[in-house]
């Protein structure tokens, strides 16, 4: 046998060498595109072509090529390799292994079929279908692929490998798995040396926490040190959402980025801010949104709207961290109430609205000013507003009159949205017109005192209380005098009062699909269709 064997290799050796003497004769070098066979236990000449049997060994250029049979086309410079095939770069890390190939030595494409596993360095392929062009390095599989590294798993139905570049085009049903996530795409771009992906179109990614990350445009995801990049992307937890036309997001630091179209959903809370620009630290709970940002603080009967210039939440499991911070020029509406100021505070603790900086409240007709100004929410609903500091209120009547009250302080009382009573202590002062069947006004009263109570039914005056030694006057239609009409430092400001349609050239938020489209809602099992033998078996069972 190795007698046997020693003879078929010196004459391929042989052969090799009057090739090459005859081509140096014909004026050149010797041709390196040519395959070579180095090894054969048994070599049979045929019709066109040399068998080649057991323990093969053909070299071309620097690579080397085993298989257990071959069919060796010398004229066409081309074999064909049965049985345990490898083919081995030996100046680049890249070897192939398969149970069938063509290998044609002018183009330098192989062909390799059934258990096919290429290697470069520590990325690994497998598939049952790979065209191999040697010469530009790059490796194509067309009926479904997996590539596996030290960090992730990869598979897809069709796929590019460029070895030269490190770089993988994955196409139709991508999947890439890591310990950390799942990602989900038709067309990934894989750059195995830094191990980051690039995707177009739709991507959605799961986390092993449950979390949700999904891109309409594309991504980019660092798989090693976790950072992502989403176009028109949101990212869903458990208890937020985070959604920008493009989205960046370090897992490690547990931090958020987004611009343009900015969008961050507090669940628990029920609080969404929108906004250009926005930042969130998750393990913080601390978002803050700039750039004409818009809060919609969401009650079960209606919803509380804001806007300033910027936005800032900070949520904790201690209520009394929780507070959401507005400004400056903040304006706000809920139903029938509106207000402005140049900055808010809402403390969740105790469900308090803070307006401080010229702050200015409206309640359908009426009116209110003062230094600062407290609203106390309880039921979803506003209970109670305490001002404090040079108190205005201004109720405009069925006839536009302007019934005025001031004082040191003031406390006003709602109910379903609408005051109810205003109470005034501290120099009270307040000017009233008396109307006769809400149309004819029948005088002026005014009043002095250490507090005033003012009933309000329908948005109008009803009743008002005074003590602590009233001084009151009444003055008739014909006895008015224009410097009677309002108590010093009356302003009526009704041009700045905020209403929906300003809300809305403020920011309209982006709408987006409410249920997008999503590879992880897509069934995994396909059914395969049945074969010509199956179809006829059940043809032939039915007749």
């Amino acid at each position: 046998m190795l007698r046997e064997r020693f003879i078929v290799s010196f004459f391929c050796a042989l052969s090799l060498f009057f090739a090459g003497t005859a081509s140096m004769a014909q004026g050149g070098s010797q041709d390196n595109g040519k395959l070579e066979i180095i090894q054969a236990d048994k070599l049979l000449g045929g019709r066109g072509f040399d068998r080649l049997i057991d323990d093969v060994i053909m070299k071309h250029q620097q690579s080397l090529i085993y298989c257990d049979s071959a069919h060796f086309y010398q004229q066409d410079n081309l074999a064909k390799l049965f049985g345990r095939v490898r083919i081995e770069d030996q100046e680049d890390p890249v070897v192939v292994t398969s149970r069938y190939a063509e290998y044609d030595g002018d183009t330098q494409l192989a062909k390799l079929r059934n258990n096919v596993v290429f290697v470069n360095d520590g990325t690994t392929l497998y598939t049952d279908f790979l065209d191999y062009n040697r010469e530009n390095g790059e490796a194509n599989y067309f009926n479904s692929g997996k590539v596996v590294d030290s960090l992730n798993v990869l598979t897809s139905e069709k796929g590019l490998y460029e070895t030269q570049i490190e770089k993988i085009t994955f196409t139709d049903q991508v999947v890439l798995t890591n310990p950390d996530y799942v990602l989900k795409s038709n067309i990934l771009y894989y750059f195995t040396i830094p191990k980051t992906s690039e995707t177009e179109g739709i991507t959605n990614i799961e986390s092993a926490e449950g979390n949700k990350l999904n891109a309409q445009r594309g991504s980019f995801y660092d798989t090693e040190n976790k950072l992502f990049r989403f176009y028109d992307g949101d990212v869903e937890t458990e208890t937020s959402k985070v959604y920008g036309e493009i989205l960046f997001y370090d897992e490690l630091k547990q931090y958020y980025e987004a611009i343009h179209n900015v969008a961050i959903y507090n669940k628990e809370r029920e609080v969404e801010i929108f906004g250009e620009e926005g930042k969130y630290w998750e393990d913080l709970q601390y978002s803050k949104v700039y750039g004409n940002a818009l809060v919609r603080k969401y009650f079960e009967k209606d919803t509380l709207y804001m806007i300033s210039d910027t936005l800032i939440s900070q949520d904790s499991p201690n209520p009394e961290e929780r507070y959401l911070l507005s400004y400056p020029n903040m304006r706000l509406i809920k139903s029938e109430l509106a207000g402005r100021a140049d900055s808010m505070a809402y403390q969740y603790a105790d469900s308090t609205i803070y307006l401080f900086g010229d702050p200015v409240l409206w309640n359908n007709k009426s009116q209110i000013t003062a230094d600062s100004i407290r609203l106390l929410i309880a039921n979803q609903d506003i209970e109670r507003a305490l001002l404090r500091s040079n108190t205005f209120a201004i109720t405009k009547d069925t006839v536009s009159n302007y019934n005025q009250i001031k004082g040191r302080k003031m406390t006003g009382y709602f109910e379903d949205g609408e005051m109810s009573l205003l109470d005034v202590e501290g120099n009270g002062e307040s000017l009233y017109f008396a109307l006769e069947n809400d149309t004819t006004v029948r005088g002026i009263n005014k009043l002095l005192c250490g507090r005033i109570i003012m009933h309000f039914s329908d948005n109008n005056i009803r009743k008002i209380a005074h003590t602590i030694k009233p001084e009151a006057s009444f003055t008739p239609p014909h006895m008015i005098k224009d410097d009677m009409l309002e108590l010093k430092g009356f302003l009526w400001r009704e041009e700045e009062r905020p209403d929906m349609n300003m809300i809305h050239a403020w920011r309209t938020p982006k709408i987006r699909e409410k249920d997008p489209f999503n590879f992880f809602n897509e069934p995994d099992v396909s059914l395969p269709l049945p074969d010509e033998g199956e179809i006829q078996n059940s043809i032939d069972e039915v007749f």
